[in-house]
């Protein structure tokens, strides 16, 4: 879960589009087809496409993804909930089959990623955590 100082569309936008994933999760997002875009990761040796299973406008999307040894038939959720410039996103990366080595690289990573996306909402600009070639540290 994280807090922002932004409205819930700036936030929705962020998680719902490829322009705003590029902003905060990956530098190489690229669209396939409406509702359905890729990630590319360490210049595309890996790539998750994702496609949008269901969308509320400013309040939910649910990526269904369907690729990635470990991340297919996962799905990445985004709840919403704002009043004003105040949203809580809460995020789940739901059904893995496994608590694997990768799991837990993951799930610390979604954790960095979270701290991203709250301040791009906010005005910040850190940029997205992976760039073409790798982590942007």
């Amino acid at each position: 879960m994280i807090a922002a100082k932004a409205n819930a569309e700036t936030l929705y936008h962020l998680v719902s589009t490829p322009e705003g994933l590029a902003k905060w999760w990956a530098e190489d997002v690229f669209a396939v087809s409406e509702g359905t875009c890729s990630l590319g990761f360490f210049n595309r040796d890996t790539v998750y496409r994702l496609m949008a299973e269901s969308k509320v406008s400013g309040k939910q999307i649910v990526w269904h993804c369907e690729t990635g040894k470990e991340w297919a038939g996962t799905r990445l959720i985004f709840d919403i909930q704002g009043t004003g410039n105040s949203t809580v996103l809460r995020f789940t990366h739901a059904g893995w089959q496994a608590e694997t080595d990768y799991f837990l690289s993951c799930n610390t990573t979604w954790g960095e990623l979270m701290f991203r996306l709250g301040s791009v909402a906010e005005g910040r600009n850190p940029g997205p955590l992976f760039k073409k070639s790798g982590l942007s540290y």
